[in-house]
């Protein structure tokens, strides 16, 4: 009571100054007053500053300025969760339908976290295709040193994507830390569903970078925006080895089916070197003879190949249909046995994209036909070396 009856009645500054210095019994029931008064300023803000000019008149300025910037602190504090430290992913997506490519431009990213003991990082992004385990659904940038706010402009592309595909497939773009001593540590991430997409049309994202929280998923279930990369091994089957572009062309002239492989792309890796010596098997069967095993060159240190080999064989029309056409990609290791990565079958008795390929080019005479492959490892007992 009586610090508040001298706190009113001392509104004069002269008065309250000269007592807390002269009178050290006075100057202690005079302190909590002061205290009292600077707790209230913030909250009673008008009739505090003119009744005290001289003591807080260096506060006068500071008072007015804290409040906004006290409050920018505090929602900083409370929105200090992954969601808004990790950083921001800047990118633009381009599904070229035509030829069943996926263009990634990865541009840059701002206010990464810090994961490094300089206050820095060496960040990297990589792209993974959801639901799929294998290394081929992969893709990664370049590491730039020691940045926060990382420039990458640079494109990515997954070839041999089918409409299909696109309908059900999520992109995860996730960015980490490359350390040389140690494990990459993990950043953030964002996924885009690719069903979102309008082909033939380019569309930018800027968007927060998010750590989410492997969840176990049930058996069966396969949405992408749910999935880990160990969630997607359980329950799958056959793994996705990579692509194959072929071409199929009947010559009604020559009597002669001609099989072109093209290239390969996004192949595993069989080496410890990250990467694979590829080659192509292409045999036409069955009843066809020596004369129905090809192979193509070996391509050395690469997941990339591009082959441009034809190969053709003496047959009539009308016997197309009971035929089977196996091609089956292979590492070539030197001394040792090769290494099976992946292999499809076209014909009538094949599914999906093989059997339409295989339609196609028994409907259209005369007519080059390419059309992307999956290389699948379910079964390799079926594809001899």
């Amino acid at each position: 009571m009586k610090a508040e009856r001298q706190a009113s009645a001392s509104k004069p500054p002269q008065q309250t100054a000269p007592a807390s210095a002269d009178h050290p019994r006075t100057g202690r029931g005079e302190t909590p007053p002061l205290l009292v008064e600077d707790k209230r300023q913030p909250v009673v803000s008008a009739p505090s500053f003119p009744a005290a000019k001289s003591a807080p008149a260096a506060n006068n300025p500071a008072s007015s300025r804290p409040p906004p910037a006290r409050t920018e602190a505090e929602d900083n504090d409370y929105d200090s969760d992954d969601a808004t430290t990790l950083g921001s992913l800047e990118f633009s997506l381009l599904y070229e339908q035509e030829n069943h490519t996926l263009h990634c431009c990865i541009i840059r990213a701002k206010g990464l976290k810090p994961m490094d003991s300089n206050g820095l990082a060496d960040p990297y992004v990589k792209l993974h295709l959801l639901p799929g385990a294998s290394k081929s659904n992969k893709l990664r940038t370049k590491t730039l040193k020691n940045t926060l706010n990382p420039v990458w402009n640079e494109t990515l592309a997954y070839y041999g994507i089918s409409d299909e595909e696109m309908s059900r497939k999520t992109l995860r773009l996730s960015v980490s830390d490359e350390d040389k001593f140690g494990h990459n540590e993990f950043i953030g991430e964002t996924r885009v569903a690719l069903k979102k997409l309008k082909f033939d049309e380019k569309k930018n994202y800027n968007v927060c970078l998010e750590r989410v929280i492997p969840v176990k998923k049930a058996v069966g279930q396969s949405r992408g925006m749910a999935l880990y990369e160990d969630d997607v091994n359980e329950g799958e089957d056959s793994e996705d080895r990579g692509r194959i572009l072929v071409s199929l062309l009947y010559n009604s002239q020559q009597g002669r089916l001609v099989v072109g492989v093209v290239r390969c792309a996004h192949l595993a890796a069989m080496d410890s070197n990250g990467y694979s010596d590829p080659f192509v098997k292409v045999c036409l069967k069955p009843d066809m003879g020596r004369k129905a095993k090809n192979k193509t060159q070996i391509k050395k240190k690469t997941l990339n190949p591009e082959f441009n080999e034809e190969f053709s064989y003496e047959i009539k029309h009308g016997e197309l249909a009971k035929k089977t056409l196996d091609i089956s990609v292979w590492d070539y290791d030197m001394g040792k046995s090769n290494d099976f990565i992946g292999g499809c079958q076209l014909g009538i008795q094949a599914k999906g994209e093989c059997l339409k390929h295989w339609y196609e080019c028994l409907k259209n005479k005369d007519k080059k036909i390419e059309r992307w492959h999956v290389l699948l490892n379910d079964n390799s007992a079926q594809f001899e070396d």
